[in-house]
């Protein structure tokens, strides 16, 4: 392959001294731009590979080309090395290779992400990030999102700690002793455009010496990205002048600032400078090279390689369906993997791909004769109606077919989507425009309007569930009832929308996911009505429900197991006799010989099809009385996925989470048992019964699944299936782009987009498209492009990486400032693999060896450590006399670790409220906004903390959920009465409330609703706040994974506004009392804002 990048327009010069330039768009997407020391190359980063070239342009050179990704290039001071991060093993690991190209050297063994930032002076180890594990004597909080700062030496070896606190785009000064960084400190994208809140990020020094650390910039938009100059002189990037990432200098001594270059449209990134003071930098996937007074200079780079020669994949997708749906006379079953639509047999291993497209394809369904294929198709910017059918009469089954014939059934201006044909065949039910109930007349082409969109809302698509009755008159539906918003109920409306849809679970709860059953006589639904309550966004527990249409099915329901035998045999009694006196009438009609033979033939046919349209009853609905007729199915609450009725409404089977994943579970209604009848452990899972409910077929975890039933058990059957198809990555990501433009501008939350000239946006970043050979860069790409809307909940983020290192846990804090040879072992994690009553390992004794390796230059303890959760292990320790022991643990997972870290930072800080307050005080960390946050707080709350005279509720670094409420609830009680019995005087109510004075501490790390619980707090006057600023993030977001399920991507959908209609989106919440934790006192275990939480309850109470 030759690529030849264009150079950007340069369009004019100001005074010599900065650049106005405005870049045309061209295809250019480098993803680095590093500088050599001596000015004449640069390291860029292309389509995953590294290469080097002229700093004047010309012919890239490619240093790395392999599968992997590679990138993050740096180098050393004296030019000869260079550092990079690559994803060999699954996560980003540092490497180091001679500069002018040869083999690479891995240094780096951990299971998290490691990107470099610089070489230390000496050339002798690589300065990087990476979220571990927090120093034993660090206050910080222990997210996985925040990092530390480590350095590696380039002949290997265990990491130094450099800092416990995040310092990212780190670099040394000349001698070491000072190091410039990029301060974190929230949970946004950075490459978030025109922010001018708390998230903000700004440039900070840490002196190695007197480990302190100082804030260089202030402003209250983004710095990043930051360089030594010469002398005092230091180098970044800024939004400072007008909202746009430019290049900036600024002397450290006088404080006078200049700005370098002045584009206005796009930010500068990956700022790097050369000795000389050449600077280069990335503009909208350009690669520049700049004077110190300005004169940007695009390069035209030369890419003249063959690239990786793969240009499509086959791959395997045979357990990777996202949903199926069985044919009617049960022999094929079409399933829908990685976007596309495969028919499989049910007892062959026989397996046909229908579509073959880079787009997506989804909710199929088969038609009622089996012949034919509906499913929604996003094509052409839109997603429509597409029928498949068999091109060939002498071909009977899809799986065994030849050629298919697709042809559009449905498009219109707005989305069409989620397709169901009627039992009768004639008809389609759809949703359109994600939020409306149509019903398509497959014959005329004529689509009605049968539920509007003043009924609902969809926030996730797919997340409104419909069905037909059997006699195609009728369908229930999931709504939004009384617009309560994300409480929906169920309604049933007829399929030609003449009438209104009628309520008919008429619940405050959440009900939903409705089935007719196949029998007519009920419709099945979800509801939460008698689970364990949620206090917040997820746990919710839920049942199956059945209303039954009218009293003679109710009645047939409640019937005895005896009683509906007997009704059984009768009714089989009535049926055979029916059917000798049919048979009787038809013998004595043919007799007659009235008729030619093909007008026998003709009213045969027509006999068949009058008898088919007899088959099916008219569905006889009695509105009064329906909530008496409704009765719950299951017997225990759970997490549910899906259920089924047999149609003799007596056995009830469903997919069911109570621990694991999701198992198959049977209710025998009439003889009212539970049983288990297979642990399948899914994390997702569906089901289907055959027309004749002999077979149960299942899909969970991608995998479809058969089970024979057998009264009241089931055989498990595999299905052998085998899909594949050719993948073209280039066509998917093009694909991918055209659907997230399209998916943020149809849902996100303001229809103006944050003033954003989103179409042309589209013209800007669909350019680079070509030069994108990964989904990694593709994310980031699109997160770039995301961040200019300047709004929270929003980026793409590359999820994929797995099955590569998994770093295991000792349980035990180490002292890393020196970690040559053994480690000093500072603390013991209590529930640790350590933390037994036989164990002698203590803090102060030395980690020497693991499994025989002793620990020293050039051994890394992390290699060692490598895929060892739940294996045992001997390690070797040192006590201070010298003396040496083993034992033999099982280390934990970094997972386990990480909770571990948690539970210690919350009696870490519950420990400091009580020490400071004597006792009075009492503590609380909310983590997230959820359920088990709200017990954890709750327990806390009424139990050990139920005697204090106020109380700490700590929110830092809740990354959100939907809690907000019934925390304002918890803490907003005024206690009205006492009780006593002879004369012994007891708590009164509010006895599940707390109505004592609390405050709470808050911090730039709040997100989403953990923004809206201090707004909520404040708003209600319930006390005083805490800490630093929290940004305005209250919008509720859609994360969607795209279906090659390594890449998600967010849409903020619904806004929430205050009482004077203003949004809380980019609404940034002040404290009442602003304090901030500095690195210094975080790195030495202080908390200063806890210590201000304690201060002002303590003098409140005096007060």
């Amino acid at each position: 392959m030759f690529k030849k990048h264009t150079t950007a327009l340069v369009l004019g010069l100001l005074a010599g001294t900065s650049l106005s330039a405005t870049a045309a768009p061209n295809s250019d997407w480098f993803t680095d731009a590093a500088i050599s020391p001596d000015g004449d190359t640069v390291l860029v980063a292309y389509k995953g590979d590294i290469y080097s070239v002229s700093s004047k342009g010309g012919t890239a050179v490619p240093l790395t080309v392999n599968a992997a990704w590679d990138g993050h290039p740096v180098w050393s001071r004296d030019g000869k090395q260079i550092a990079f991060a690559s994803d060999r093993n699954g996560n980003l690991d540092i490497y180091v290779m001679p500069a002018e190209g040869g083999e690479a050297k891995r240094l780096t063994f951990h299971s998290a992400n490691d990107i470099p930032h610089d070489f230390t002076p000496d050339g002798k180890a690589v300065t990087f990030s990476s979220t571990r594990t927090d120093s034993a004597a660090s206050s910080g909080f222990p997210r996985r999102a925040l990092s530390e700062l480590y350095s590696v030496p380039t002949s290997g070896g265990t990491p130094k700690m450099e800092l416990t606190t995040p310092a990212f785009e780190a670099q040394w000064n000349k001698d070491g002793s000072k190091l410039l960084y990029r301060e974190e400190k929230a949970l946004e994208s950075d490459l978030r455009k025109h922010d001018v809140s708390a998230f903000a990020r700004d440039i900070w020094m840490y002196d190695s010496e007197a480990g302190t650390h100082t804030q260089l910039t202030s402003f209250v938009g983004g710095d990043h990205n930051p360089l030594w100059g010469k002398g005092d002189a230091i180098f970044y990037t800024s939004e400072e002048a007008d909202s746009t990432f430019n290049v900036w200098k600024r002397d450290l001594k006088s404080g006078e600032q200049n700005q370098i270059t002045k584009f206005t449209k796009h930010p500068v990134r990956e700022l790097t400078r050369a000795k000389d003071g050449t600077l280069a930098f990335l503009h909208h996937g350009t690669v520049y090279t700049s004077g110190e007074r300005g004169k940007p200079k695009a390069l035209d780079i030369n890419i003249n390689v063959d690239g990786h020669g793969v240009d499509t994949e086959t791959m395997s997708v045979s357990r990777a369906g996202s949903e199926f749906t069985v044919s009617p006379n049960g022999k094929e079953i079409a399933f829908v993997a990685r976007g596309e639509v495969f028919v499989t047999s049910t007892e062959f291993k026989t397996t046909k791909r229908i579509t073959s497209t880079p787009t997506q394809e989804r909710s199929v369904d088969f038609h009622p004769d089996g012949d034919r294929l509906v499913y929604a198709a996003e094509r052409d910017g839109k997603w429509k109606l597409v029928e498949a059918k068999i091109r060939n009469e002498d071909e009977k089954y899809f799986f065994a077919s030849t050629l298919i014939d697709e042809k559009v059934l449905f498009d219109a201006d707005n989305e069409a989507f989620q397709p169901k044909y009627s039992p009768d065949g004639k008809r389609v039910a759809f949703l359109s425009g994600r939020d409306i109930l149509k019903v398509l007349d497959i014959e005329s082409g004529e689509a009605v309007q049968v539920l509007g969109p003043e009924h609902n809302y969809s926030y996730a698509d797919g997340d409104i569930t419909f069905d037909w009755s059997p006699d195609s008159k009728w369908l229930t539906i999931d709504f939004i009832a009384r617009k309560r918003i994300f409480i929906t109920n169920v309604a049933i409306v007829p399929a030609d929308g003449t009438k209104a849809p009628v309520d008919i679970s008429l619940s405050g709860y959440q009900d939903g996911g409705p089935k007719w059953h196949a029998g007519g006589e009920a419709v099945l639904w979800f509801s939460s009505r008698y689970g364990q309550r949620d206090h917040g966004s997820w746990g919710r527990e839920f049942d199956v429900m059945a209303s039954f249409l009218n009293q003679d099915a109710y009645d047939r329901f409640r019937l005895s197991k005896e009683e509906y035998q007997l009704m059984k045999e009768l009714e089989e009694d009535a049926k055979k006799k029916k059917e000798e006196e049919e048979k009787k009438a038809k013998e004595a009609e043919a007799a007659e010989g009235d008729k030619a033979e093909g007008e026998k033939a003709s009213d045969k046919d027509a006999d068949k099809k009058e008898e088919k349209k007899d088959d099916t009853k008219p569905v006889e609905i009695e509105w009064g009385g329906m909530q008496d007729r409704t009765v719950r199915l299951t017997v225990h609450s759970s997490n549910l996925a899906d259920a089924v009725l047999t149609k003799d409404a007596d056995k009830l089977y469903y997919l069911s989470q109570f621990e694991g994943g999701y198992d198959l579970w049977m209710q025998d209604l009439r003889e009212h048992e539970t049983k288990l009848l297979s642990k399948l452990n899914a994390d997702n899972a569906t089901i289907e019964l055959s027309k004749d409910e002999k077979t149960l077929f299942v899909l969970a975890g991608g995998q479809i699944m058969k089970f024979e039933l057998n009264g009241g058990g089931a055989a498990k059957k595999g299905v052998s299936l085998s899909a594949s198809m050719e993948l073209d990555g280039k066509a998917e990501r093009d694909y991918f782009f055209e659907h997230i433009w399209r998916q943020v501008k149809d849902k996100f939350y303001t229809a103006d987009l944050h003033g954003v000239d989103w179409a042309d946006m589209k013209l800007e970043y669909s350019a680079k498209l070509e030069n994108i050979g990964n989904n990694r860069d593709f994310a980031r790409m699109m997160e770039e492009m995301l961040g200019e809307l300047n709004a929270s909940h929003t980026g793409a983020y590359y999820i994929g990486g797995n099955g590569g290192d998994d770093t295991a846990s000792l349980g035990l804090l180490f002292d890393l400032s020196a970690p040559e040879g053994p480690l000093l072992v500072e603390e013991v994690l209590e529930k640790g693999p350590f933390d037994k009553a036989k164990s002698d390992v203590e803090a102060g004794m030395k980690l020497v060896a693991v499994d025989g390796t002793e620990l020293g230059d050039g051994v890394n303890l992390y290699a060692l450590l490598n895929h060892k959760a739940g294996d045992r292990t001997r390690v070797t320790f040192e006590k201070a006399d010298g003396t040496r022991f083993d034992e033999v643990i099982k280390p934990i997972s970094g997972g386990a670790e990480s909770q571990l870290m948690y539970e210690r930072w919350v009696k870490k800080s519950r420990a400091l409220v009580e020490s400071l307050s004597d006792g009075k005080v009492g503590y609380v960390h909310v983590r997230g906004m959820n359920d088990a946050s709200y017990r954890e707080v709750y327990s806390d709350l009424m139990g050990r903390n139920f005697d204090k005279d106020s109380v700490v509720v700590d929110t830092r670094w809740n990354g959100g959920g939907w809690l907000h409420n019934d925390l304002a609830k918890l803490l907003s009680g005024e206690q009205y009465l006492k009780m006593e019995v002879r004369g012994r005087e007891f708590e009164g109510d509010p006895l599940d409330q707390w109505y004592k004075p609390s405050i709470v501490v808050m911090g730039e790390g709040n997100y989403s609703d953990a923004h809206a619980f201090p707004y909520t707090y404040k708003a209600l006057e319930i006390g005083d706040t805490v800490g630093m600023p929290v940004p305005g993030t209250m919008t509720a977001v859609w994360w969607e994974v795209l279906h090659s399920g390594d890449i998600v991507f967010g849409i903020p959908q619904v806004g929430q506004r205050d009482m004077e209609g203003n949004y809380l989106e980019n609404q940034q919440l002040e404290p009442d009392h602003k304090v901030k934790n500095l690195p210094e006192d975080v790195a030495k275990g202080v908390d200063k804002q806890l210590e201000k939480a304690v201060e002002v309850m303590l003098e409140a109470k005096e007060d």
